[in-house]
């Protein structure tokens, strides 16, 4: 006898992707979170495309996962969606150790973020 399958968190119309311990900070992370939340997914992949930023990449193939799974996984149509929610979390931060002069020390920090894409498809009721 097994576990009960646990329920769905999301709704019918939504899918999602996760990326975890990304190496940057949540706070540049969220940066680039920001350029995309609320848009269509065409005007987010160009925006994630042509960003300077160097997360912008990893950032555009979890968008990427994200579709792929509402388009595989849960049959939405792709061209409805967007971008519904875009979270930052932190993660651990490695603690290094900065050697100064005068026999001093000082501390780097070096910050892992986690990523989570939902997109819905357009129409639906939130």
């Amino acid at each position: 006898m097994s576990k009960a399958k646990t329920p769905r968190a999301l709704p019918d119309y939504s899918a999602m992707a996760n990326l975890r311990m990304l190496r940057v900070s949540p706070r540049k992370l969220n940066l680039v979170a920001q350029m995309i939340r609320g848009k269509k997914i065409e005007r987010a992949l160009d925006a994630l495309t042509f960003s300077p930023k160097r997360i912008a990449e990893d950032v555009r193939k979890t968008l990427m996962s994200a579709i792929s799974n509402a388009e595989n996984n849960h049959g939405l149509d792709i061209d409805k969606l967007y971008v519904s929610e875009a979270t930052v979390g932190k993660a651990l931060v490695m603690k290094r150790l900065d050697i100064r002069g005068r026999s001093k020390a000082g501390r780097i920090t070096k910050p892992f973020s986690h990523l989570r894409i939902v997109v819905s498809e357009i129409g639906e009721v939130a």
